[in-house]
């Protein structure tokens, strides 16, 4: 399982935040790591230098060999709320997705 992480222009990609995403995924959801071929997360600040409430978005899209591509979005006051949100969205999305497969 590939993970790429793309940020916007308000958001550093540094090789802390880098670490941090590959391993909060490589944890969450490797029970599906066989069936997922890439998961690309994109962090953006949807207010630039404001703050506000739910202003950095998390959108993961997750890969599945032979599927459409699953996709989520959270929002929340930081990057790791946000990617938090995000993954365990991602893990109820696949458990679903895969349950599915599974009782055809």
């Amino acid at each position: 399982m590939k993970i790429q992480l793309n940020t916007d222009k308000n958001i550093h990609g540094t090789e802390k935040l880098e670490s941090l995403v590959s391993e909060r995924i490589n944890h969450s959801l490797k029970q599906f790591a066989e069936n997922i071929t890439r998961i690309e997360v994109h962090l953006s600040d949807q207010n630039a230098h404001k703050t506000g409430a739910d202003d950095i978005q998390c959108k993961i899209e997750a890969r599945i060999e032979g599927l459409q591509p699953v996709v989520i979005i959270s929002k929340n006051s930081s990057k790791e709320k946000a990617l938090s949100t995000g993954i365990n969205k991602m893990k109820a999305s696949l458990t679903t997705i895969m349950g599915k497969i599974k009782s055809m």
